[in-house]
């Protein structure tokens, strides 16, 4: 492999960075493009557990709130709530194409985690926070505010995007290590138990050690 092939198969904007970093090593470019896969493999476990963690919590709180598993249907015609009726819909627009039954649980596993960050967001804090912040109960409650659990989570979104997109994360080696931390310290605040069946199924330590002596 060399840098033709890499941009024929890849495009030469995703390799441009690449080559660009490590000038004129091309060995050393396309290196780091097969370990920024493998950083990026690593995290699927991590990250799958938090998004899913994360969105049955909250659901179970809003099924609190709203006194039904299907919260969902009250969001058209709450005040302040209707303009995410958008996600919904679509949501299930999508079990109905796949010739489905649309249930609480089917809307909830649909429904991107992209919503569910944003209802952590500051625009929904009046109407929902105040339930939605039982869906941290390990967190200490002087800094179970808002902002303080809406910061990582959306930091952890915004990386989660990245990865599942493929884009490139190795740039900085010591924030990757710090979203990985954060993943754990959020997941915890969910359940007590749940860092330690993480680290069951983590290659991330392992992985990003290794990382390290060959970057």
């Amino acid at each position: 492999m060399d840098r033709q092939y890499m941009q024929s198969v890849f495009s030469p904007e995703r390799m441009h960075k690449y080559f660009g970093k490590h000038t004129p090593d091309e060995a050393k470019a396309i290196k780091h493009y097969q370990l920024n896969i493998s950083a990026s493999e690593s995290f699927y476990p991590s990250l799958s557990i938090f998004e899913i963690a994360l969105r049955n919590s909250l659901n179970r709180k809003l099924c609190d709130k709203f006194n039904t598993q299907d919260w969902y249907l009250a969001l058209a015609t709450q005040p302040g709530l209707k303009d995410l009726n958008r996600e919904i819909t679509m949501a299930q627009k999508h079990i109905t194409k796949r010739h489905e039954v649309i249930s609480g649980a089917k809307v909830v596993a649909e429904l991107t985690l992209g919503f569910w960050v944003r209802i952590l967001n500051a625009e929904y804090e009046r109407i929902l926070w105040k339930d939605l912040r039982k869906a941290f109960p390990n967190m200490s409650k002087t800094d179970r505010q808002r902002h303080n659990v809406s910061a990582p989570i959306n930091k952890i979104r915004d990386f989660r995007n990245r990865v599942f997109h493929h884009e490139p994360i190795l740039w900085n080696i010591s924030k990757v290590e710090q979203i990985h931390a954060d993943i754990y310290t959020v997941c915890g605040w969910i359940n007590k138990d749940l860092p330690d069946f993480i680290k069951t199924v983590d290659r991330f330590p392992e992985t990003i050690s290794s990382i390290k002596t060959e970057l």
